[in-house]
């Protein structure tokens, strides 16, 4: 049964509006034109995602070196990012997704912090061990430390050296126990952007 014709152009059959092919092809092609926008600003935005946080794309830039540790058996070679202004200490690690073996970060200060003084694991995606280092570069500390979930600073705990320290080192999880790094061995760093053959004089 045929409807009226309606003023907008329309046409109705028992109540119902149907509107003419022409309205509907050209909403279909609008329709068509916003999903293909939405495609495109969602692949793009993918697209301009920045890279990961890693020692080629720190957020901030780190000098490099190599850090020597000589125990009684052994000496081993770890490749360093040197965090050594207030800004580079505080972001250390942070935001890591992985740390190649034999890479870490060496925490340089020229002072002394107390036995109570130590690291947290905020934003820090990767379990970690620290040595604690003494003026002289002795290791007087080491802990393992995990990452906190937290979203909140005030959420995460600190891992205090327990004895005065200068400096520390991070390595991953871990590396410390399998090389048989212990208390008391050296560490010695060597600036540098490439891992020196030679390693300095441990005395």
């Amino acid at each position: 049964m045929m409807g009226e014709m309606n003023t907008t152009g329309g046409m109705e059959i028992h109540g119902a509006k149907v509107q003419p092919v022409s309205r509907r092809i050209r909403d279909l092609a609008a329709g068509q034109v916003i999903v293909a926008l939405l495609s495109l600003l969602l692949f793009g935005c993918a697209e301009d995602e920045p890279p990961p946080v890693s020692r080629e794309n720190p957020i901030v830039p780190l000098d490099t070196g190599t850090v020597f540790i000589y125990t009684d058996s052994d000496t081993f070679a770890v490749s360093v990012e040197i965090a050594e202004t207030p800004e580079q200490r505080q972001i250390g690690l942070m935001e890591r997704t992985a740390l190649p073996e034999n890479e870490g970060m060496f925490f340089l200060s020229y002072e002394e912090y107390d036995s109570t003084h130590g690291f947290w694991m905020f934003r820090t995606r990767i379990p970690l061990d620290i040595a604690y280092l003494d003026r002289d570069g002795r290791i007087v500390a080491i802990r393992s430390m995990e990452p906190c979930q937290s979203p909140y600073a005030a959420g995460c705990p600190t891992y205090p050296a327990g004895v005065p320290y200068y400096g520390a080192l991070e390595v991953n999880a871990g590396y410390f126990a399998s090389k048989g790094i212990e208390v008391g061995d050296l560490v010695r760093l060597r600036r540098g952007g490439g891992r020196q053959n030679a390693p300095p004089d441990s005395a």
